[in-house]
């Protein structure tokens, strides 16, 4: 068993822009199959660009703001409580559109 509070977690940057920071809540390894499991925030404006994992689902929710995910170059407008699935080797990306507040994240990946 683990007890984690998100208070002790040290914010990093993501793999895809350094800007971006995010807590790991679950790192790689701790659960067969779940590479991660994190919460990032995406400042006004902020971009997260196209990328693809060639073996690993995304799930993303969106805790709070709103924005725009961006799955094999179609949009797709995302609010609080939306919850999106990028299936394996499908490349995206995710971009905060409002100019007042922050996009925030949680998301996980599983590996194929």
């Amino acid at each position: 068993m683990d007890l984690i509070h998100l208070s002790d977690i040290l914010e990093t940057g993501v793999s895809h822009d350094s800007d971006i920071r995010k807590k790991v809540i679950i790192r790689n390894g701790r659960i067969p199959k779940l590479t991660n499991f994190s919460q990032s925030v995406l400042k006004p404006g902020q971009f997260c660009p196209a990328h693809v994992h060639p073996d690993m689902w995304e799930v993303y929710l969106v805790q709070y703001g709103e924005g725009t995910i961006t799955i094999e170059g179609k949009d797709l407008q995302v609010n609080q409580g939306d919850c999106v699935i990028v299936d394996v080797g499908e490349t995206h990306s995710i971009q905060n559109r409002c100019k007042t507040y922050d996009l925030h994240l949680t998301y996980f990946g599983i590996e194929q």
